[in-house]
């Protein structure tokens, strides 16, 4: 299965070497924002963050090149204990551990699911779906096993999923970093005081900026280790030389994320990997001196992203008549034709094309806002504004080329029937900035500026649940929660297209979001890079980072 409304582009660029005497060395463009350690956090998940991190934290599984949950047994084995209800034991490998000797254990697992679960004050997680459903983690400090059992009636779908890639990190230097002995002791007390400080250390102990990285403060478990981080240098990883499992193919692999040297590279062809959304710079992205080669585009109905507009529950979108006034003004057939590169109009938000199910809906809904109908936007806009203009603040992560074009499609559709659209791009903006900064944000689903989705979508429908940090715009609707919460615990098709129909009826009439069309990414290869995969999943590309090889 091939990546969305990608384009796959065979170049004839050399691999970048790292001096004569250096070895081969693999630079590789991504459109995350690499400012933290932790994918797992609003931000970092935002910033796309699991696309770099993948092989440098690896976990129980991982997401394979078509986006599904694929068990990982370098780290351990997750089995499912028989009984009533959901309960998943653990087994840590006994050579797992971290590039500073320290080994990868129960501590790890628990830190995880303590900032998770939702269940513990201080913790900012990107959202807490499926650790919500785990009651209790049975462990001792530095075991190489643990119990997960889950609420009765609580067994989430997804459950394979959990504890995965980018997911477990070093609980050791959380520890250090909060001033505690252990994480585990002050989870398992309750220990209020205690956690608070962890919490912290979980949040912004791994913020990562260009320049000088402490090894201690960033081991890794998996087959990378972080080098160096220069603006000019890129992320420079290397081979973790206590990693147990097979050796990097390819022992330096830069990668070039926003912030970076990204924009330039992609520009003028200096890179031998690219996973980027399309668009993000003009023109086509080629590599120098190159014979483009293009293979047949992908059919779109195989996506596991959508890019989408999600609307402030405040501001000028407090009430609904704002919200449809300009999903009225708003041109999705043409956005859709213009910028989709081929996709159709897409109107779910918690399937994605290439869900089995996702077929049989996506006509059924958002019919009445397919096209513009300005007479009914004119009219909703006076009743929602009365004599003052309405005007929309539209952000995203800038630069990107695409989206300050669609932007610029809005405007002009929408400025005929008197609501201003302003371009509120940022290289800066996060999801903190929905309703104070900007009235609206262009993101993929899952609150992602960068690559997004999974096969299964039990995790992403949450940013439509109420409480859950992927509802970054607090969109709070009884109804769609427990919808959601059942979706997530079902196995069989005809409760979930029941369960979906319910979330998509509520959601068109309430206007949390305004899906558009499938999120065009685009993967770029050079040819002497062999076992390159594209990948569809919010890890992107560098799933299998570790196996790239250079030619000789």
């Amino acid at each position: 299965m091939s990546t969305c409304v990608a384009v796959l582009l065979l170049l004839t660029a050399v691999v970048t070497a790292c001096g004569d005497d250096g070895p081969p060395t693999i630079d590789y463009v991504l459109d995350a924002r690499i400012d933290t350690y932790n994918a797992n956090t609003v931000d970092g998940n935002a910033a796309g963050v699991l696309m770099a991190t993948t092989r440098m934290l690896p976990g129980f599984s991982y997401l394979g090149a078509q986006g599904q949950v694929t068990p990982d047994r370098d780290i351990g084995t997750v089995t499912p204990v028989p009984g009533t209800g959901l309960t998943l034991r653990y087994d840590f490998s006994p050579a797992a551990g971290f590039s500073d000797e320290t080994a990868l254990d129960c501590d790890d697992l628990v830190l995880a699911w303590a900032a998770m679960s939702g269940r513990f004050p201080g913790f900012r997680p990107a959202t807490t779906a499926g650790y919500r459903d785990i009651e209790t983690v049975d462990c001792d400090l530095g075991s190489r096993t643990a119990t997960a059992r889950f609420a009765q009636g609580r067994d989430y779908r997804d459950w394979l999923s959990l504890f995965g890639a980018g997911t477990m990190l070093p609980a050791h230097v959380v520890a250090r970093l909060a001033g505690v002995g252990d994480v585990v002791r002050p989870i398992r007390d309750g220990d209020r005081a205690a956690i608070a400080e962890i919490a912290d250390a979980w949040n912004t102990g791994f913020d990562l900026t260009p320049g000088p990285v402490d090894p201690a403060r960033f081991p890794a478990s998996g087959p990378y280790r972080i080098q160096e981080y220069s603006q000019s240098g890129g992320l420079e990883l290397v081979s973790n030389e206590s990693w147990w499992g097979d050796a990097p193919a390819t022992s330096r692999v830069v990668l070039w994320g926003r912030g970076t040297d990204a924009e330039r590279r992609l520009s003028e062809g200096a890179f031998d990997v690219a996973d980027v959304s399309s668009g993000i710079v003009a023109g086509d992205v080629v590599a120098s001196g190159s014979e483009e080669a293009r293979l047949p585009i992908p059919k779109p109905n195989r996506a596991l992203a959508v890019e989408e507009l999600v609307l402030a529950q405040r501001g000028v979108f407090a009430e609904l008549p704002a919200r449809r006034a300009f999903a009225s003004c708003l041109p999705r057939d043409g956005l859709a034709r213009e910028f989709g590169q081929g996709a159709q109009i897409w109107n779910l938000r918690v399937l994605a094309p290439a869900d089995n199910l996702a077929g049989q809906l996506n006509g059924a809904f958002g019919r009445a806002y397919a096209r513009p109908n300005l007479p009914r936007a004119r009219t909703l806009s006076a009743d929602a504004s009365g004599d003052a203009p309405m005007t929309v603040r539209i952000g995203y992560l800038a630069p990107m080329q695409r989206r300050a074009q669609m932007v610029a499609a809005i405007a002009e559709s929408c400025r005929q029937v008197g609501i201003e659209v302003v371009d509120a791009g940022s290289p800066d903006i996060t999801p903190a900035a929905l309703a104070d900064d900007v009235d609206a944000l262009i993101v993929a689903n899952g609150a992602s500026f960068a690559a997004a989705g999974a096969a299964n979508p039990s995790r992403d429908a949450f940013a439509l649940r109420g409480g859950d940090p992927l509802n970054i715009n607090n969109y709070r609707n009884p109804r769609v929660s427990g919808a959601i919460d059942r979706l997530v615990a079902s196995d069989l098709a005809a409760d979930r297209l029941d369960l979906v129909r319910t979330i998509e009826n509520t959601a068109w009439a309430t206007l949390p979001s305004i899906p558009l069309f499938a999120a065009p990414r685009m993967q770029v290869l050079g040819p002497r890079v062999d076992n390159v995969v594209s990948g569809l999943g919010r890890n992107g590309t560098g799933w299998n980072m570790d196996r790239w090889t250079v030619r000789d």
